[in-house]
């Protein structure tokens, strides 16, 4: 019976305080309006249905592609598209603003002096490669190969990395906290890399092989934060699970 993992209260209290305090980071790092700044109007994006990327970000995304779909339904029907065409448009929309948001954030955290030097930027971008890597290979290890929309939802989630990454120095850790792994073998880590190892064994021995060693060689990156390598876990079951079963772990927004 495979265990399916619980968060701790005290991983999701300070996840909540991380982002709040990004919030308040973003707010008052949002440039005033002023009689001499004047700009031209944007044309609003028609696939975010009049919503502002705050208020889509407010929503899962679960609850975002749910609403999409729901608000486009009968345009969809009329132009014979499916559920899926909505899916990974909705995803794509989600994913815009959440880049955005953690592009403002980086921004900030730049502009006061308190974002990551380039070498810690550097080995990000080691780590992002290498997962990139990793992905590729486990969305077309599954049996059947994974579809348009969990290549899209497998897309999303990937930038909450980046997220992480710019949020701990919001938090003003130190070099060694922001890169440092969590202990191995303890609670939920040690259930996530037993379920991993499972959906590994359930690979053809090529693909296994082929699999494993793109995972360590994203292990072997420089990890970010003290829950990095739980979330590097939770991400990796998500890519290699089937979708005829259950999710482990809940979407991590």
């Amino acid at each position: 019976m495979t265990l399916r993992l619980h968060r701790s209260n005290v991983l999701h209290y300070a996840s909540l305080v991380r982002s709040v305090t990004i919030l308040a980071i973003l707010l008052s790092a949002a440039p005033q309006a002023t009689s001499a700044q004047t700009r031209p109007a944007q044309k609003a994006d028609p696939d975010r249905l009049g919503m502002t990327c705050v208020q889509i970000l407010a929503m899962s995304s679960t609850d975002w592609v749910a609403h999409f779909n729901d608000k486009l339904g009968k345009k969809a029907m009329n132009e014979k598209k499916t559920d899926l065409d909505g899916t990974v448009r909705a995803l794509g929309i989600y994913g815009q603003c959440y880049d955005a948001r953690t592009n403002r954030l980086a921004a900030s955290l730049g502009k006061s002096g308190k974002g990551p030097l380039m070498g810690a930027r550097g080995n990000f971008r080691d780590f992002e490669q290498a997962l990139n890597e990793f992905v590729m290979k486990a969305v077309a290890a599954t049996d059947p190969p994974a579809d348009s929309v969990k290549k899209a939802y497998a897309s999303l989630y990937e930038k909450q990395f980046r997220y992480s990454f710019y949020g701990n120095y919001v938090e003003h850790l130190s070099h060694d906290d922001i890169f440092s792994a969590a202990p191995e073998d303890a609670g939920d880590i040690g259930k996530a890399k037993n379920h991993f190892g499972e959906l590994l064994d359930a690979l053809s021995e090529d693909k296994l092989r082929e699999v494993h060693k793109a995972f360590a060689n994203v292990l072997n990156q420089a990890v970010l934060g003290k829950d990095m390598r739980l979330q590097v876990y939770l991400y990796a079951i998500f890519c290699l699970e089937p979708s005829s079963t259950g999710p482990f772990s809940p979407p991590p927004f």
